[in-house]
């Protein structure tokens, strides 16, 4: 994998939600210099502030290792979560309805409870069996605004994640026209494990995302071959709502989740999920059931 630019993490420590630029060595909190300006990450993306919180850990010891802390979603609560449906040649074709890929993007909003965080189990509720992984890559926004322009659609991204965009299969099938209640049960996806600023094109316009199951690689494509760009997504999103710095929007998933195998293998507690993206990093979370 091709290394990782300076990452900030949201974590908690005890009893405090704590954040701070993690290295190859461990993390360099930086929660008590900044607490007086930013309640979380989220507030340091929205105050354009994340290259001056990596700046701020550059040279200082480490606090934590990344064992010893709870790792959070990065931005807790956004505005919005947005997620894109349907973005690889090879995902369009698991339809198999003989349609050539629709012009504009499917998509469909995900609540903040819907996640955890890097580490973390996500959830098979006692309803369903179904619970499917997906792995995607997220952008957040930085800087707000209405009908952005193809070309200046860069320059709104403040950073990169990863999300496993779990979701219970059976339920996105209960109605004619959404997927709203197969794609929201609480904690059965996950986003992190950090945010990596974005500072240039070749952070996104073609790197590899792959997605494994207990070691075995479920989905593999590169962004080059997306659908629908990084670029067309801020664009026509924005031209239909206002972005707002803190928005995270979940970009797609290639081919390959668990549905599509026949007959289809579901998440079962003890697997593991790694979702890995050049330059991003990896999210790894474990399977449970609901208590």
């Amino acid at each position: 994998m091709t290394s990782i630019p300076a990452r900030v993490a949201e974590y908690s420590s005890g009893e405090e939600v704590r954040f701070g630029v993690v290295t190859d060595n461990g993390i360099v909190d930086l929660y008590d210099q900044f607490k007086d300006r930013f309640a979380n990450l989220q507030a340091v993306v929205v105050a354009n502030a994340l290259e001056e919180v990596i700046a701020a850990g550059e040279g200082k010891p480490v606090t934590h290792q990344e064992a010893d802390v709870e790792f959070l979603i990065p931005v807790a609560r956004p505005e919005k979560i947005i997620c894109i449906g349907v973005n690889f040649p090879d995902r369009n074709a698991e339809y198999k309805d003989g349609q050539a890929a629709p012009s504009k993007p499917s998509m469909f909003i995900r609540f903040p409870r819907s996640f955890t965080g890097h580490n973390q189990n996500i959830v098979r509720p006692p309803e369903s069996e179904q619970l499917d992984y997906e792995g995607e890559i997220v952008i957040v926004i930085g800087k707000g605004g209405r009908r952005i322009a193809r070309e200046d659609a860069y320059d709104h991204i403040a950073a990169l994640s990863l999300c496993n965009e779990g979701t219970i299969r059976d339920w996105v099938r209960h109605a004619k026209f959404n997927v709203t209640q197969g794609k929201n049960w609480d904690k059965t996806g996950a986003i992190g494990p950090w945010l990596v600023p974005f500072r240039s094109a070749e952070q996104l316009d073609d790197v590899r995302l792959e997605t494994r199951v207990n070691g075995e690689v479920r989905q593999e494509d590169r962004t080059g071959r997306m659908m629908y760009d990084f670029r067309y997504i801020v664009n026509y999103i924005s031209t239909f709502t206002t972005l707002v710095p803190g928005d995270v929007i979940v970009c797609g998933t290639p081919t390959g989740a668990g549905a599509r195998f026949d007959p289809p293998i579901w998440l079962k507690p003890g697997d593991v999920i790694e979702v890995e993206a050049e330059g991003i990093g990896v999210l790894r979370n474990g399977v449970e059931d609901e208590a």
